[in-house]
């Protein structure tokens, strides 16, 4: 009987010593992987593990940024007040960080930013001011160009929630077809859903978009939430 017993130990201490070589070569191949390694990135354990999702791309650009200074607010001794590329990238930046602090992946882009080519995000959003001329309100347009359902969604969550929290009028009257014709529009890959928006006014909107830009950055980011949860429920879009 010894021996067997020699034997049935030897076979049990076989087995617990594989398994514990496989259980080290899973930890650290979990470990390598956590570390973006190159030679773990091909090593999947997809079959293995739930795929955890990836948080919802958001593309921000900050109008002008990187290329000019947009519209220029002036006394009336021609010393600059207020640049609009200032104001658009104050908010973009607050938008960036309340949309990060609710778990999505937010970047911000220059006006021009050549990763713009062929972009695939769940959602480009362009932040603009409008002149300093003494009108009261903001406007958003989608592509005119063969416009996909997505970019109607946006186009009406953006509506309704950034109207409810600034406050502001809708300002139709003075979209543009360089609003509707953004080179963006051109430029990202066309199931990219994408909105321009003009923010407000410089000149009857100027106390809202500085001393106020957190409530602006709310209405931006209030927006691109409605219509994240609306894109995974269609029952929940707004009528454009």
């Amino acid at each position: 009987m010894k021996p067997m017993r020699r034997d049935l130990l030897g076979r049990l201490q076989r087995i617990f010593l594989l398994a514990s070589i496989c259980l080290l070569l899973l930890i650290g191949l979990l470990a390598a992987q956590a570390a973006d390694l190159p030679w773990a990135s091909g090593a999947s354990l997809r079959g293995l593990l739930p795929a955890k999702p990836l948080p919802p791309s958001i593309v921000l650009i900050s109008g002008h940024a990187g290329n000019d200074t947009g519209a220029i607010c002036s006394d009336s001794a021609g010393n600059i007040l207020l640049t609009e590329a200032d104001v658009n990238a104050s908010v973009a930046r607050q938008a960036a960080d309340i949309l990060r602090l609710a778990g999505k992946d937010v970047m911000i882009f220059d006006e021009f930013d050549d990763r713009l080519d062929g972009l695939v995000a769940d959602v480009m959003v362009s932040l603009h001011a409008d002149s300093c001329v003494e009108y009261s309100g903001y406007k958003a347009a989608h592509r005119a160009d063969n416009p996909t359902g997505a970019d109607g969604r946006l186009l009406a969550c953006m509506n309704e929630r950034y109207a409810q929290a600034t406050g502001l009028a809708y300002h139709p009257n003075t979209i543009t077809h360089d609003m509707t014709d953004y080179h963006a529009f051109r430029r990202i890959d066309p199931s990219t859903p994408g909105l321009i928006l003009e923010m407000g006014f410089l000149g009857g909107d100027q106390t809202l978009l500085t001393d106020g830009s957190e409530q602006v950055a709310q209405g931006v980011a209030d927006g691109i939430e409605c219509f994240l949860a609306a894109s995974a429920d269609d029952t929940s879009t707004p009528t454009p």
